[in-house]
């Protein structure tokens, strides 16, 4: 074989070896999914939160962290006084890689195993029905039909005051009162609250499903609101139109006063009225 032919020196890429995968990653991956319990091991306090061992955690590395906050729905001055290394306990997980890069736990959301279930079986848009507990400035405590005892509220459903009804009011009391049964609809479950946001108005007409005026209408109603660009004006029992400031009226009529008005526009998407003053 001449120098010409001979074959010169070969060169190969230089490889590199992957790490063998972590056996317990996948199934770390599917225990830690937000929504899932889990049972873990408290592994030490980190001020007033409570560091606990992920199965699969590596001994004396915590993965996950209970905030106080997210602890018991009982009162407790510091999570030892109810807690010790090395105990089993039951959570929730609310975020992943959340507080330095660590999995986030509640403890109160399944601290309560029933009203948890109760809870869980639950969705939203679904009508349950049920009876109003307490009333106050804030919203409407409602007593489900089949809940649990609740530890901590007068009943696991809560109607916030915009969900009421579409009628204008000055109190809640105006509109229910303990005692009274209701059918609501649900708006969302919280778990880590213990409690059910419902919805009253959701079950009845809204005022533009069947508003019997249009573009052209004229009516009178009273002004029951002066604001900086305008007045509304009540153009049925639910439902009010503005009259822009543009307007003479839009600018000098007061709360109460009775304006002969032409509806110049309804905006049903939108759910707004735009009224002008009439001849």
């Amino acid at each position: 074989m001449t120098e010409a032919t001979r074959p010169g020196p070969t060169t190969s890429e230089p490889t590199t070896t992957e790490p063998a995968p972590d056996p317990l990653e996948r199934p770390r991956e599917r225990l830690v999914a937000p929504g899932e319990v889990l049972t873990c091991t408290v592994a030490g306090f980190d001020g007033d939160d409570v560091l606990v061992l992920l199965d699969g955690d590596a001994p004396g590395r915590p993965s996950g962290l209970v905030p106080r906050h997210e602890l018991t729905r009982r009162e407790v001055r510091h999570p030892s006084d109810v807690l010790t290394v090395g105990r089993r306990i039951r959570a929730e997980v609310t975020m992943r890689g959340g507080l330095d890069g660590r999995t986030l736990l509640s403890a109160r959301a399944p601290e309560d195993e029933a009203l948890h279930r109760f809870l869980l079986g639950l969705g939203r848009g679904d009508v349950v029905a049920g009876t109003v507990s307490s009333v106050h400035r804030f919203g409407v405590f409602v007593r489900i039909d089949g809940e649990p005892p609740h530890p901590v509220y007068a009943g696991t459903g809560f109607i916030n005051v915009p969900e009421l009804t579409w009628s204008r009011f000055e109190d809640p009391a105006e509109v229910v009162v303990p005692g009274q049964r209701v059918r609501v609809e649900e708006l969302a479950s919280d778990t880590r609250r213990g409690q059910v946001a419902l919805s009253l108005k959701a079950l009845r007409d809204g005022p533009f499903d069947h508003l019997a005026v249009g573009a052209g209408d004229v009516l009178t109603g009273p002004v029951t609101k002066v604001i900086p660009f305008g007045v509304f004006v009540r153009v049925n029992e639910f439902v009010e139109g503005l009259v822009h400031a543009d307007e003479p009226a839009g600018r000098s009529a007061g709360e109460g006063q009775e304006l002969r008005v032409t509806i110049l526009e309804v905006d049903r998407a939108r759910r707004r009225v735009r009224l002008g003053l009439a001849d």
